[in-house]
């Protein structure tokens, strides 16, 4: 049974020893930065994305909300005009009838009121949603300068990589406290 047995050349070697040494300087800093933004920017982009629809929903709400609102205002409307049309009835008619129209222009008065508070606060819990929007919209703008500044980081330590300029490393490191920075400040609410 013949033995087999394997003839290395002096380079495959060496590639095996580049390829068991860890990157060192300036490229391995780069390496594990990058890769540490990446996974960075990724959780900040889905909490871009994720305030951003939080804003939707609570824009939608305020919409319905709204609109309930202008409903129970025209609810309102329309007992004004009945409990007008009583009063106007009132003067119309002679004394026996006069306190059944009284009674209705008391009713709509009293349903008036009930529906105000109603319609008063519907228009408050809108204006609640949009705020509540108003302040998703915001906070997902944080998101997106934080993500964008952590994309430029990574986009500048490739170009540090391919031209090995010391300062452009320097400057990878800025953009990426800058984006740190605008996530910090999304994530407390600033």
């Amino acid at each position: 049974m013949p033995e087999e047995f394997e003839v290395r050349g002096a380079h495959e070697d060496r590639m095996d020893e580049a390829a068991e040494r860890e990157p060192k300087g300036m490229a391995g800093q780069l390496a594990v930065m990058t890769a540490i933004l990446a996974t960075v920017g990724a959780m900040f982009s889905y909490m871009a994305g994720a305030t951003q629809a939080d804003a939707g929903l609570f824009k939608n709400d305020a919409a319905i909300k709204k609109t309930e609102a202008a409903n129970q205002w025209n609810f309102y409307q329309a007992k004004s005009n009945k409990q007008n049309l009583s009063a106007l009835g009132m003067r119309l008619v002679d004394a026996s009838q006069k306190p059944l129209f009284e009674s209705e222009v008391k009713r709509y008065e009293s349903e008036k009121a009930e529906i105000k508070l109603a319609a008063e606060k519907l228009e408050k819990e809108s204006s609640e949603f949009d705020q509540k929007s108003e302040a998703q919209i915001h906070q997902h703008h944080r998101w997106a300068q934080a993500t964008t500044a952590l994309q430029i980081a990574i986009a500048m330590a490739a170009m540090a990589l391919l031209t090995k300029r010391r300062w452009l490393e320097k400057a990878v490191f800025v953009m990426s406290a800058v984006g740190m920075t605008a996530g910090a400040l999304a994530y407390f609410h600033v």
